[in-house]
């Protein structure tokens, strides 16, 4: 069963990997695809490489989709703008857009420089911003359309990710958002949560620093020690997720949070207030001394990123 015949998607950073799987996933469900890569590496330095998307589109026309490779920054207005026009153009429309674009640029926040940090955000958050202002357009207009956003577990925490932590959290805040000025148009916006190694290799003084604080159980990453296992989900498993929040099946699904690790996918919850306190007339200094609001309040709290000595 062809789950998008007649659809026309859009994948950012499909080359490989993730994309590369999204992109060949939503061919084989009947969809047409804009195969966007500016072929770049995962820390943004590399040189583009068309190839990688020009391979990924071939791979697809020869199973027997449509699909047209696509190579701009999405991390700029205009090359975000120049990739929904190519949807448009080839195949006439936008019905879906998977931001799956993103780098890294790993160094603990006394060493992370200012390119380190503005770099990550125009290609891990701000791209994301570029390609659905620009899609929405159209969405709006043909009064439906699906969007899926790549977060990342890193927004939980993540050591020496902060560049990447706080785009990636800020994305969830962002597809929250367009999911409501949308939703009256019939267009959904989700964001998923994959596990994976888009961080590749590490310099030896900051794998020096993660080996030291592992070893004093530290939790790096979310509040698990790194040598907990985790398993990656395979690229196939994750764009199977992506695809189906595209389908109708999931038609009712929109502003939500989703984590896939190995065998695993999650719905993450709403943000809430876990534990509330109501002091008559506004808190204090001398209020938040008081034994009961503060073991109430900030009793169970712990931190858990000090050395031992």
């Amino acid at each position: 069963m062809q789950r998008l015949t007649g659809k026309v998607a859009l994948v950012t950073g499909a080359g490989r990997n993730i994309g590369r799987a999204e992109a060949m996933l939503l061919a084989a469900q009947g969809a047409k695809v804009v195969v966007n890569d500016l072929g770049g590496g995962s820390y943004g330095t590399e040189a583009g490489d068309s190839s990688l998307a020009d391979a990924v589109a071939q791979e697809i026309r020869d199973a027997g989709g449509e699909a047209v490779a696509q190579y701009s920054t999405v991390a700029t207005r205009e090359g975000a703008e120049a990739a929904v026009q190519q949807a448009i153009d080839s195949f006439g429309r936008i019905d879906i857009l998977v931001n799956n674009a993103g780098i890294v640029r790993p160094a603990r926040i006394d060493k992370m420089t200012d390119q380190d940090w503005n770099l990550c955000m125009d290609v891990s958050l701000t791209a994301s911003f570029h390609t659905c202002r620009a899609a929405a357009t159209h969405m709006i207009a043909q009064r439906g359309g699906v969007i899926v956003n790549t977060g990342s577990p890193s927004g939980f925490g993540h050591w020496g990710m902060g560049n990447y932590s706080a785009a990636k959290e800020g994305l969830l805040g962002f597809t929250r958002s367009i999911a409501r000025d949308l939703g009256e148009f019939g267009v959904r916006a989700n964001l998923i949560r994959p596990v994976s190694h888009l961080t590749g290799t590490f310099t030896p003084e900051i794998q020096e620093t993660i080996n030291e604080t592992a070893r004093l159980g530290i939790p790096l990453l979310w509040n698990r020690p790194m040598a907990a296992p985790r398993m990656t989900a395979l690229p196939e498993h994750v764009a199977a997720l992506v695809v189906w929040l595209c389908t109708d099946a999931a038609g009712h699904i929109s502003g939500r949070d989703f984590y896939i690790q190995g065998d695993e996918v999650a719905v993450l919850p709403e943000p809430e207030a876990i534990r509330t306190s109501i002091h008559p007339g506004g808190w204090t200094l001398d209020a938040f001394d008081d034994e009961a609001n503060s073991s109430y309040i900030f009793g169970d709290i712990k931190n858990r990123f000090v050395r031992a000595n």
